[in-house]
């Protein structure tokens, strides 16, 4: 039967390139991606799926369905095709082809064994959190597990992700004049400062794996005046998600400090909370399995700690798994150059191909055995309890 999934991808192949080069060829930002988010629509509309198209506030989420026979499980695939100022300098544009690909040939080459596969069109992933808007919303959390595909430098899956709160802060103060009357001020500056050097100290007495970062996002003024206000902007990550809220509260406490310390007043603000991936090995096991019978290139163990995603969220909620396929040489960074200028090149042809066929018949395990997907469940909510 997986022989059938993978002729149908090969019947398809060429629209899928041509898909890939069209969103390649007309870039769209965070929440823009009317153009990609249509082309991948109408395609998934004219083999057969039920598709929605705009979900809740976003506008260019998709949810397109296709059902056969009566089962009890949801396989959702998710994908992206939003781009960076650049272009498409992390190979968002191979996503939404490769994933409908996926689809359509499962749709065509299983008849006979009941299953409900649901695809996601997931805006907004550089820099928007489109997904934990569409989670927020209500979306996405009708899959049972998520599959996803990524181009980089190396064919694999991931382990765990980090979480990550990002954090504004402002500190209120009293204006004066530095020089003639510098005690009736109240620096926001000084306590801004202050903030700073105790995270510093904090980072002495965290987990290894902890990461902290911070800048000033507004200016404080002239020298000659005390600043009555300034913004800063902090990144506080973990490997889990349970042990960040820990940092968080302790990072709270600092700003708490530095506003007494210096006679001001503060106010926090959430910009997004990223949360950790975890682990799915019986899905990443799969993924590699059929990632080997293919023939991809360039495999290579699982990456076991990676960066912060809103795909993170998603498999904080339930099972998921994103195969990595090999197109850029390895050490390549995404949002480079080297992502861009190879971004219509045989290797992304060759990358859509080969995540289209990793990823159907990765779909297909599922179905001919929802056993592992109860496993998959059961691994997941033992895991969680500890991240």
């Amino acid at each position: 039967m997986k022989d059938l999934v993978i002729k149908e991808i090969d019947k398809i192949k060429e629209k899928l390139f041509e898909l890939s080069d069209q969103i390649f060829d007309n870039p769209e930002l965070c929440y823009k991606e009317f153009f990609a988010s249509n082309l991948l629509e109408d395609y998934l509309e004219e083999n057969g799926f039920e598709v929605e198209r705009g979900l809740g506030s976003v506008e260019t989420a998709f949810r397109a369905k296709y059902s056969n026979g009566d089962s009890k499980y949801n396989i959702g695939i998710l994908c992206e095709y939003d781009a960076l100022p650049m272009g498409h300098g992390c190979g968002h544009q191979m996503q939404g082809p490769s994933i409908i690909g996926a689809a359509i040939a499962i749709k065509e080459a299983v008849k006979d064994l009941p299953y409900n596969l649901i695809v996601y069109g997931t805006p907004a992933e550089e820099g928007g959190g489109g997904k934990m808007k569409m989670l927020d919303e209500g979306f996405i959390k009708d899959i049972d597990v998520a599959l996803m595909m990524h181009g980089g430098p190396a064919t694999q899956v991931d382990v765990k992700s980090m979480a990550m709160s990002s954090r504004y802060v402002k500190f209120f103060g009293k204006s004066s004049h530095a020089a003639l009357k510098p005690e009736a001020g109240r620096s926001a500056f000084d306590a801004l400062l202050l903030a700073f050097q105790g995270v510093e100290f904090l980072r002495e007495h965290v987990k290894e794996d902890t990461r902290m970062h911070y800048t000033v996002t507004t200016l404080p003024g002239p020298a000659n005046v005390v600043p009555s206000k300034v913004e800063g902007h902090f990144s506080l990550r973990s490997y889990n998600s349970k042990y960040l809220d820990e940092i968080v509260e302790r990072f709270n406490d600092i700003i708490k400090g530095a506003a007494l310390m210096t006679g001001t007043t503060y106010e926090i603000r959430e910009d997004r909370r990223l949360e950790s991936k975890i682990p799915a090995y019986i899905l990443n096991d799969l993924i590699m399995k059929n990632a080997r019978k293919l023939g991809a290139p360039r495999i290579r163990e699982a990456r076991e700690k990676t960066g912060s995603t809103d795909f993170g969220n998603v498999t904080y909620l339930l099972p998921g798994s994103c195969a990595r396929i090999a197109f850029v040489p390895e050490g390549t960074s995404s949002h480079s150059q080297e992502f861009l200028d190879l971004g219509k090149a045989k290797e992304a042809r060759e990358c859509v191909e080969f995540g289209a066929k990793i990823i159907a018949t990765t779909v297909y395990d599922l179905i001919e055995n929802p056993k592992l997907i109860e496993k998959q469940i059961e691994e997941f909510k033992e895991y969680k309890k500890k991240m």
